[in-house]
């Protein structure tokens, strides 16, 4: 999309000075970003980021976007009371002219501003410094939201995080074989039947309240947290596009899902995905050094759980969907969702051999 195709859009923000360029910005796969810079007089030009909200995949952008105003507000009360800058710490929301947090265009789509975080970057590939800053980086935010109520959010996505309900989905397309493909998949078929009684245990436990509500990420990937480039701190969280009510539990597990694997997620060759029970203390030691007495003693036992909880659940996302014949989780090559939940599976295989020391490991940072 050009700029002049997008002018009438741009100017129903609240912006300053005279629009001068705009660009593609980042790696999402979900929503429509760029770059937008203005040129103001006595100074450099100014970034914003410009998005235009995926509403397929989010149904409900007015409650999604009253989710990232309330949480956004909430953290850069806590910064500024701290001493420190609000405009590095947390993303801003920049309003429209009639103090919206959103433009709905005349073809339904749903724009958004934020200020774009200078002299930060967001990476792609991690390094156990960067973890480590990551899992910094989501402890606080876990601690400066454990007193927002978290009940009064949205859901984003209902069941997001739901492993009873993504594995009954799974069960559902197992039985189904619309592709005939569950021969081709028997062993990891036969994997998660024999781990179906983990399914429930955070929403059991949620449900009997013996775990807290908590506002949740819920896509704690290592790129979305901006780090520093002078300091190297974990200095923002960011795509808040997820943040709903859940368990601090989630958050912390896809984070070692995602970031203490050797392999990528879609790697072919088995050979070369492992647990890295370094990375998992890396990652550890920096979210428990932020989150300070914010969980409750039973979610710090579950943290290891969470571990693998979180990453049988996105094994089974993926093993449904080569089920039902590559529906959601968008494919490259033949077979690509089943080497998918092959490397998610043999990270659940290689966490359950080193559960104890995964929990000498919680205890060693929390103590």
């Amino acid at each position: 999309m050009h700029l002049d195709q997008i002018g009438k859009i741009i100017s129903m923000f609240q912006f300053s000075g005279e629009c001068i360029y705009m660009e593609p910005y980042g790696h999402g796969h979900v929503n429509d970003t760029y770059a937008v810079y203005f040129k103001h007089e006595f100074s450099r030009p100014v970034r914003y980021i410009l998005q235009k909200i995926n509403h397929n995949v989010f149904k409900d952008p007015p409650r999604m976007m009253e989710n990232i105003s309330g949480v956004t507000a909430h953290i850069a009360k806590k910064v500024i009371e701290g001493g420190g800058d609000p405009l590095r710490r947390t993303l801003r929301i920049i309003k429209t002219k009639s103090g919206g947090n959103f433009y709905l265009d005349d073809d339904g789509g749903y724009w958004r501003v934020y200020d774009f975080i200078e002299d930060a970057t967001s990476y792609q590939q991690s390094t156990p410094e960067i973890f480590e800053q990551s899992g910094a980086a989501f402890g606080r935010f876990f601690r400066m939201l454990s007193d927002y109520p978290a009940a009064s959010l949205h859901e984003s996505i209902p069941d997001f995080h739901n492993t009873r309900v993504r594995f009954e989905a799974f069960k559902d397309a197992a039985s189904r074989n619309p592709e005939g493909r569950a021969e081709k998949s028997r062993t990891e078929i036969d994997f998660a039947m024999q781990r179906e009684a983990d399914a429930g245990v955070l929403s059991d436990l949620l449900a009997a309240g013996e775990l807290p509500l908590r506002v949740t990420h819920n896509d704690t990937k290592l790129n979305n947290v901006m780090i520093d480039n002078k300091t190297g701190e974990g200095i923002c969280v960011i795509d808040l596009d997820t943040v709903m009510p859940g368990l601090a539990l989630y958050d912390f597990g896809d984070s070692i899902r995602f970031g203490a694997s050797t392999g990528a997620e879609d790697e072919p060759d088995l050979s070369k995905v492992s647990f890295s029970l370094p990375m998992f203390e890396v990652f550890t030691r920096g979210y428990l050094s932020e989150t300070g007495n914010s969980l409750t003693e039973r979610e710090l036992s579950l943290l290891p759980f969470a571990s693998k909880i979180m990453t049988f659940e996105s094994g089974v996302r993926f093993l449904a969907d080569y089920l039902s014949g590559d529906v959601y989780f968008k494919t490259q090559r033949k077979g690509h969702n089943l080497d998918r939940c092959r490397t998610q599976f043999k990270l659940v295989a290689e966490m359950e051999r080193e559960m104890d020391s995964m929990a000498k490991t919680v205890e060693k940072y929390f103590r």
